[in-house]
């Protein structure tokens, strides 16, 4: 449904595929309360989709999906909240430039965009690179953030970081993306023309078992890669940035960040790990780790972990 009241020369109703009026098989009545918008930040151009009322709760996914990520999640939710789900930069309708994937520059992204729909204060939840850029936003201006929930992520300069070799080959097989996806121009040229191999294997080896995200959805995303320009290599920006991510990171670890957190992970990825880290991070962390369930805790378990947010959201 097009939401009149927040339509302005920043914030303009969007079509097109990867909008809510092309992607495959969304929950009934999900187009009666959400509209695709995009939102001009002055700095960018991000594709959100909004609907609902209440306080404003702002949904950021991780790499490599869009907003679609949590469409089991945002009709419930938006009978209590206002739900942003925003496609970050390079990825789905948003723009893609060339450059401004560090933590820091993606923080920024989320503030604007909030600030361009009149949103003050929010709560946040974020997936897989939404966990360090909620990271980043709780600690450069944690009087905005109401509550941030994370998941399924850890944080590059928060950590030590994992042998490049292990002794473990299950940690090699679940974490060897990181450096594949941070060369340069070698991974595009080997992926491209490829997506559908590469990107179906993280889908399939990260889930808790290989159906878990069904498969409409990971050809979704899939196409998205293949089908958008800019997407592929954006995608591998993330971690390029990551040179310049850790040592922002660096800067905010002499303090606790204040804001309450929940950080949930799936038993068959993540583990314990992200309440682990997190614990280390904030002063007020509590947790859940959701058994049989891998890295894509919204498809795979999304009735869990909606129950499991809603309890944190509204102590």
């Amino acid at each position: 449904m097009l939401n009149e009241s927040i339509i302005s020369e920043q914030v303009k109703p969007v079509t097109g595929f990867g909008s809510v009026f092309d992607v495959p098989l969304l929950p009934e009545g999900f187009t009666d309360v959400f509209h695709s918008y995009q939102v001009d930040t002055g700095d960018i151009r991000l594709h959100a989709v909004i609907g609902g009322t209440g306080e404003p709760l702002l949904l950021h996914c991780g790499w490599p999906q869009n907003w679609y990520a949590w469409r089991e999640l945002m009709l419930p939710l938006s009978k209590r909240y206002t739900v942003i789900a925003v496609d970050p930069r390079g990825l789905g309708m948003s723009d893609k430039p060339a450059k401004g994937f560090d933590v820091n520059t993606l923080a920024d992204d989320m503030f604007h965009l909030m600030d361009a729909l009149g949103y003050d204060g929010f709560s946040m939840v974020g997936h897989d690179i939404g966990v360090m850029v909620g990271y980043a936003m709780a600690s450069r201006q944690p009087e905005r953030l109401t509550r941030l929930a994370i998941g399924e992520g850890t944080i590059p300069g928060a950590s030590p970081s994992p042998e490049m070799v292990p002794d473990d080959r299950r940690l090699s097989d679940f974490l060897w993306h990181f450096a594949f996806n941070r060369a340069m121009e070698v991974n595009e040229r080997l992926v491209e023309g490829r997506e559908d191999i590469y990107f179906g294997y993280q889908f399939e080896t990260k889930s808790g078992s290989p159906d878990a995200v069904p498969k409409y959805a990971r050809d979704f995303y899939i196409e998205l890669l293949r089908r958008v320009p800019g997407t592929l290599k954006s995608s591998f920006n993330y971690y390029r940035a990551v040179d310049d991510t850790i040592p922002q990171v660096r800067t905010y670890l002499d303090s606790k960040i204040s804001v309450p957190v929940f950080a949930f992970s799936g038993a068959l990825a993540c583990g314990p790990m992200v309440e682990m880290e997190w614990q280390f991070l904030a002063s007020n962390v509590t947790s859940i780790i959701i058994p049989d369930c891998g890295h894509f805790p919204a498809e795979e378990a999304p009735g869990v972990l909606l129950d499991a947010l809603t309890r944190f959201l509204m102590m």
